[in-house]
């Protein structure tokens, strides 16, 4: 199964996804607390968030599928508000604990598998360097989350996205 969160509007989703199966969706439309960086969902309940919302039980999601795909607004280099804030909730997806991977500490995964994740951004006029820099924390995020392959592409408008997400 894959995994899509993203920020767009109701109609693009419905041009880029036509017939897909096998896929959740997680979109903006339902509310979202905000990350309280409290870390409950290491020490007080493991792989779940404290804060008692829809996005709760984000890493046993995460950990049900096989690859992560982002389509965000590239928002000066890096994800959308909402895009960034379902990540953040998502931190219980790896572990407290830390192991050195490619020569850097970074936290133990949680669970055994190895996901891919891809990243479609889109905006006007996006900078050479916004694009470096959105590339950049993707690969970051990848090495953290331990996954086996990522991907970055870039457009100008969502509509340009379809039949490349899936």
């Amino acid at each position: 199964m894959k995994l899509l969160i993203h920020d767009l509007e109701e109609e693009y989703l419905i041009q880029l996804l036509e017939h897909q199966d096998n896929i959740r969706i997680i979109s903006k439309n339902t509310p979202i607390h905000h990350c309280i960086g409290c870390f409950g969902c290491w020490v007080k309940t493991p792989a779940y968030c404290v804060l008692k919302d829809e996005y709760m039980n984000m890493a046993p999601r995460i950990a049900a599928c096989e690859e992560i795909i982002l389509i965000s607004q590239c928002t000066y280099g890096g994800y959308s508000p909402f895009v960034k804030n379902v990540l953040d909730r998502s931190i219980g997806y790896i572990h407290p604990d830390f192991t050195i991977r490619e020569g850097e500490m970074h936290h133990k995964r949680r669970y055994p598998q190895r996901l891919h994740m891809t990243a479609h951004f889109y905006g006007e006029d996006l900078t050479p360097e916004e694009q470096s820099t959105a590339a950049d924390l993707v690969q970051a995020n990848g090495l953290n989350l331990d996954t086996d392959k990522n991907q970055v592409f870039f457009y100008r408008q969502p509509g340009e996205m379809k039949g490349r997400i899936l």
